[in-house]
């Protein structure tokens, strides 16, 4: 039986990066088997990222959030902004730079197995091309989604992201087949805001502060989430940062004060009630409920 090498994680991510946040499922898949997601992440290109290579051990789906950039495939070059998607297999030899200034914040997929080509095909994404998909928000929440299960610990986090990848490439079907001007810019609009929400809760605090992350004004916010969500923008923050408090109370244990600042309270107090407005109780009873050991 042929040996199974296991790729050191550290030499397949790029070290150009800041505020990355990755995930490692299974680093000896079966070459002959199944669609498998070996690893993934999310990263905030610097300025001056730049990545090259020849070959690389698995395919890889790689997705841009924002910013701006281009990325060599072979010998076809391709603009990247945001909701580009591109994909490339492990011979090709790929080279991604950034807008330094506007560097890119992107997601990238590691797959492996006998049906990454004819999937991807499926889909709509041709092996070392690159494509803007016409609306892009909802990928984009699926990708937070991923890297956010893939990050927790236990015996389902694998089925979960493997799950995950299918809606994943269901969407970007689905996204592919829609014309563009059939898409209403509001819906994409607020999407987009909600996918922003979904992506960088723990440090966003005011309406104001989600607006201008997006680049809109603020009272247009508000009416697409009372429009698509049916709550106010804030509401939608407060229960998503509630939710990573909770997530990090029950997988870390902790201080009650510790769950407050990851997710940007100053006061405990201010954010114990919060948190029972949520989630109908208080921070420190959620301890009960981490799994033992």
């Amino acid at each position: 039986m042929a040996k199974i090498v296991r790729p050191d994680p550290s030499r397949l991510l790029s070290q150009q990066v800041t505020g990355g946040r990755y995930f490692v499922l299974n680093l000896a898949p079966e070459p002959a088997g199944a669609l498998t997601l070996v690893l993934g992440g999310r990263e905030r290109c610097n300025p001056d990222y730049q990545m090259r290579r020849t070959t690389f051990p698995f395919h890889v789906l790689e997705y841009v959030e924002s910013g701006r950039g281009s990325v060599q495939l072979g010998d076809r070059t391709f603009p990247l902004g945001p909701g580009t998607v591109f994909a490339y297999a492990p011979t090709t030899a790929c080279e991604i730079r950034t807008e330094p200034n506007d560097p890119m914040v992107k997601y990238f997929l590691a797959l492996a197995g006998r049906d990454v080509r004819a999937r991807l095909r499926q889909c709509g994404l041709a092996l070392d091309e690159a494509r803007p998909l016409p609306a892009h928000a909802e990928v984009t929440s699926v990708f937070e989604d991923m890297v956010r299960e893939g990050n927790r610990s236990g015996a389902l986090a694998q089925r979960i992201c493997g799950t995950l990848l299918e809606l994943l490439l269901l969407k970007i079907e689905d996204t592919t087949r829609l014309a563009p001007q059939v898409q209403e810019p509001a819906r994409e609009a607020f999407l987009r805001c909600k996918a922003l929400i979904d992506a960088e809760a723990e440090r966003l605090g005011t309406l104001n502060e989600i607006a201008a992350a997006a680049g809109v004004e603020a009272s247009s916010v508000c009416r697409w989430f009372r429009r698509y969500q049916g709550t106010s923008p804030y509401q939608y923050l407060m229960r998503r940062k509630m939710n990573l408090a909770a997530e990090h109370l029950i997988e870390n244990g902790g201080l009650v004060k510790e769950a407050a600042q990851r997710v940007g309270f100053d006061d405990p107090y201010h954010f114990s009630r919060a948190f029972k407005a949520v989630h109908g109780i208080a921070p420190r009873n959620l301890l009960r409920y981490r799994p033992a050991g």
